[in-house]
């Protein structure tokens, strides 16, 4: 059976695949870009096939196969634009009309419970998608979730950091509201569960976990395990600009996203009834399981994605390739070559680099960075790296992007997602003994050139620092 999976490189792709991989099914990723798609670290080479192509743009569509039995729809552009409710429709109507030429028997949607009478733009737009999507000539099978519940997970990243970071919260009203929180392994048993079932084409359902709560009790229940005592009080005054800002400088979202996050969790996300764990034979897990089992995979090291990842999480949307070459005309460059004590040593330090292990110089003038970037309404240092020891292009790593990271040809390339004026390019690079860290501004204009010779004294410091931690043993 051969299945077209969109989304490939977002957070619920990345779990979805393997599992497909495991089950015999013969995999197209549909992705954005190329370059972000790397699949080396849990699927055999010649299994999948990839293609390129842009759902927003029905022309690049046309490398769809026509001999697809089930495709899933994973893709969504909220808090890409100003007007992703737009995109969103846009993007399912490309879809469905591309597949009016193929085999396909059935499309799986994951979408957001919307049984609310007033629903939030974002969930407008999920129902929406819906709708379009049901006007196709093969079966839909929509999948509604709430809240999901596992490592990397955006909606666990951020009661995490609320609740690690805050030991006192005051909080705004909507923290009351009511969801149904469920784990991301029974996510991706539903959709896996629902493939070629016809009891399930054109169906719609909910799917929940064990328990229903409140926000606030979820980050209490979190708390509890975690073993920290935590005290919460709600304000009815908070507005949603300011509960958007309270998300955007306590956790690692991204100020787009906590907008749209925010105008979500004043809706209520309770499930209506189905028999579909029924058909599915599932049991659901409770919030505190979900939780267990997700600090169980951080703990391993074993986090297949998350958020962050996402071009979402950064201040622009781009495709990887556009930057892959970095320019030499008009730029500022600060190129350091040492030679390495232990090549291998070097390597590893390269390869761990950023996220929990730090700078490995001046630490805290990069932790310093990361604050002003955030006030100004960047990215900062929050977003750390997804995995300690692994590095993978399109992967966020604090405030950079990876744009290229090959271990065997011991070649890091990163591009930064601070505000800057200008763009800007990190590079590590090994050739026999010797290491060599290139660091590449191009300004924008006047102020860009103010801005390199104003902080170069500083650059020339900590890039120093930094090559020389990098290459020497002490």
């Amino acid at each position: 059976m051969k299945i077209l999976l969109t989304g490939a490189t977002g957070y619920i792709g990345k779990r979805l695949l393997p599992v497909l991989i495991s089950k015999g099914y013969k995999v197209v990723c549909s992705v954005r870009d190329k370059n972000k798609f790397n699949a080396d670290n849990f699927i055999k080479e010649g299994e999948i096939e990839v293609i390129e192509n842009d759902l927003t743009d029905k022309h690049t569509l046309n490398n769809i196969p026509s001999d697809l039995d089930i495709a899933f729809y994973l893709v969504h552009s909220m808090s890409t634009s100003r007007d992703y409710g737009e995109l969103e429709q846009r993007s399912a109507i490309n879809f469905r009309e591309s597949l009016q030429h193929t085999n396909v028997k059935q499309v799986i949607y994951l979408s957001g419970i919307v049984n609310a009478e007033k629903l939030s733009k974002h969930l407008s737009s999920r129902k929406t998608v819906e709708m379009e999507l049901r006007k196709g000539n093969f079966a839909l099978t929509t999948i509604r979730a709430g809240i999901i519940i596992g490592s990397g997970s955006a909606s666990f990243e951020i009661i995490r950091d609320l609740v690690e970071k805050l030991p006192v919260m005051v909080a705004p009203k909507w923290l009351n509201t009511k969801c149904q929180p469920v784990g991301i392994s029974d996510v991706i048993k539903v959709m896996t569960g629902v493939i070629n079932l016809e009891e399930t084409f054109d169906q719609s359902y909910d799917i929940y976990g064990k328990d229903t709560l409140t926000y606030k009790q979820m980050l209490l229940q979190f708390a509890e395990e975690r073993g920290l005592k935590r005290f919460i009080r709600t304000v009815p005054v908070m507005t949603p600009r300011l509960s958007s800002y309270w998300l955007y400088f306590i956790t690692s979202t991204s100020y787009k996203l906590a907008t749209a996050l925010v105008d979500s969790m004043k809706v209520e996300a309770i499930a209506t009834g189905n028999n579909l764990y029924e058909i599915l034979q599932l049991k659901p897990l409770s919030y505190r399981a979900s939780i267990q089992r997700a600090f169980k995979k951080i703990e391993q090291n074993e986090i297949l994605s998350s958020w962050k990842d996402s071009t979402v999480s950064g201040r622009i949307n781009y495709k990887i390739s556009e930057f892959m070459t970095v320019p030499t005309f008009g730029c500022y460059v600060d190129k350091r070559i040492k030679q390495m004590d232990d090549a291998d040593a070097s390597l590893e330090k390269i390869w761990r680099i950023g996220g929990e292990t730090g700078w490995y110089y001046a630490t805290w003038l990069w932790k310093i960075r990361g604050f002003l970037d955030k006030l100004a309404g960047g990215v900062g240092l929050r977003r750390g790296r997804t995995n300690v020891d692994d590095i993978n292009s399109g992967d966020a790593l604090d405030f950079w992007r990876v744009l290229y990271a090959d271990k065997s040809e011991g070649r890091l390339l990163l591009f930064a997602e601070m505000k800057l004026p200008g763009e800007a390019w990190l590079e590590f690079r090994m050739e026999g003994n010797e290491l060599i860290q290139t660091a590449t501004f191009r300004p924008k204009g006047l102020t860009g050139r103010l801005y390199w010779i104003g902080i170069y004294p500083l650059h020339a410091s900590i890039f120093e620092g930094l090559i020389k931690k990098l290459a020497y043993k002490k």
